[in-house]
C-alpha cells in the first residue's frame, strides 16, 4: 500500500492507492502546554482555537508551507494516518509534496515528520509538478506549463517541462497572511479585536481582489478595543478588498517575475495554453481575472482547485517504482527520496 500527503499550513490530505483521497482535516493540534499530551488534531481542533482554557493551546504546526513545530507535525501525521490506515500489513511507501524553494533542513523536517508513521521510504514532489498531475496535464513532455498553486501558507509558482521545474518562485504570504490582514484591518479601523477564524471566514465569504458587481457583507464578532465589550460590524467586499490587495498585488507579481525569466521557447506555450491557477486561494473572487489583467494571458482555474496537489500526489505513486529503480532514460517528477 503506498500514500500521498500534502501536509498544508492549513489543510492535511491523505490520499490512499486505490482509495483515493481519505482524509481533509485542518492541520490544528491542540495540546497541554505543560505535559505536551494532544487533546485533539484536525477539524475537531480546529473549533478550539481561541477557545482554550489555560495551560491548552491550539495551533498551526505548519507556518509558510513549512514545519514550524516538529514534534506537533509528528503527532498529527500519526492520529491522522492511524484513522485512515489502522491495519498495516506492511510498512507504506509515502509520496508528500513540499515548495519549490524548499531547503534541506525542512525537507528533512517533513520526512521526520511522515516517518514518525513508520514508513518503508519517504519520496518528495514539489507543490507545482503534483498540482499539474492533478490537473490531469503530461509534464514530461518538452512542453511548457505555468502553475501557480496558491494555497494558505504559499503561493508556489513554476513553469514545469520535461518532468522538470524550469523557472520557480515561492511567495510565503498567501491565504493566511490575507487573514491577518483583515484582523489588521478591522483593529485599525473600527477598534475591534476579532480572530484569526472569522478573518478566514470573512475571506471565503467577501473576500476579492475585483469588487463584484453582487454586494455582500460579513458580520464580524469580537471584542471592542477600548471598552473590552462585545461588539459587532458588518464589512463590505470592498473593505475586504482594501485589506487583503497588498498580499494578492505580491503573488501577482511574483507570476510576472517568473514570466521573465522564463526561457522564450516556453514562453511561447504558456502564450498558447495560459496560466493554470490550483490551490485553495484560486477561487478568490477576481483573482483570476485580475492575473489575465496584469499578464494579458489566459488564466484558467482548475475546478477542483484545492485538490490538485492532493490528487497529483496520489498519481505520482506511479513513478516511485521507476525512482527506486532509478532508470535514467525515464522521466520522473518526483525530486528525492528518503
Amino acid at each position: 500500500m503506498d500514500i500521498a500527503i500534502d501536509l498544508g499550513s492549513d489543510r492535511t490530505r491523505v490520499f490512499i492507492e486505490n482509495k483515493g483521497k481519505v482524509l481533509d482535516e485542518a492541520s490544528v493540534v491542540t495540546y497541554d502546554t505543560d505535559t505536551g499530551e494532544i487533546y485533539a488534531v484536525g477539524d475537531e481542533a480546529y473549533a478550539m482555537i481561541g477557545k482554550t482554557p489555560v495551560g491548552i493551546k491550539a495551533v498551526h504546526p505548519l507556518d509558510g508551507g513549512v514545519i514550524s513545530r516538529s514534534e506537533l507535525v509528528e503527532d498529527m501525521v500519526s492520529i491522522l494516518l492511524k484513522e485512515v490506515c489502522s491495519v498495516k500489513v506492511v510498512m507504506p511507501r509515502v509520496i508528500t509534496a513540499v515548495p519549490c524553494d524548499v531547503t534541506e533542513v525542512e525537507k528533512r523536517a517533513v520526512v521526520n515528520a511522515v516517518s514518525s508513521f513508520g514508513v518503508r521510504k519517504v519520496y518528495l514532489i514539489e507543490s507545482p509538478k503534483a498540482a499539474a498531475l492533478g490537473c490531469g496535464i503530461d509534464i514530461t513532455t518538452p512542453h511548457g506549463v505555468m502553475i501557480a498553486d496558491i494555497g494558505s501558507g504559499t503561493a508556489d509558482i513554476a513553469v514545469l517541462s520535461l518532468g522538470g521545474i524550469s523557472v520557480s518562485k515561492t511567495v510565503r504570504q498567501a491565504g493566511k497572511a490575507m487573514d491577518d490582514e483583515i484582523v489588521k484591518y478591522v483593529r485599525k479601523k473600527y477598534n475591534l479585536i476579532i480572530g484569526a477564524n472569522m478573518a478566514q471566514n470573512c475571506k471565503k465569504e467577501i473576500g476579492c481582489v475585483i469588487v463584484p458587481n453582487e454586494q455582500k457583507t460579513f458580520r464580524l464578532k469580537g471584542r471592542d478595543a477600548v471598552s473590552g465589550m462585545p461588539r459587532f460590524v458588518d464589512m463590505t467586499c470592498e473593505q475586504a478588498k482594501e485589506a487583503i490587495e497588498e498580499v494578492a498585488a505580491l503573488i501577482v507579481s511574483s507570476i510576472k517575475d517568473v514570466l521573465e525569466k522564463t526561457p522564450p521557447e516556453l514562453t511561447s506555450d504558456i502564450y498558447t495554453d495560459g496560466i493554470i491557477l490550483t490551490g485553495g486561494l484560486a477561487k478568490l473572487t477576481g483573482f483570476a481575472k485580475l492575473i489575465s489583467e496584469k499578464t494579458k494571458l489566459r488564466v484558467r482555474v482548475h475546478k477542483n482547485a484545492a485538490d490538485c496537489v492532493i490528487t497529483g500526489c496520489g498519481k505520482a505513486i506511479g513513478y516511485i517504482d521507476a525512482a527506486g529503480k532509478n532508470i535514467p532514460s525515464e522521466i520522473s517528477p518526483i525530486l528525492a527520496a528518503y
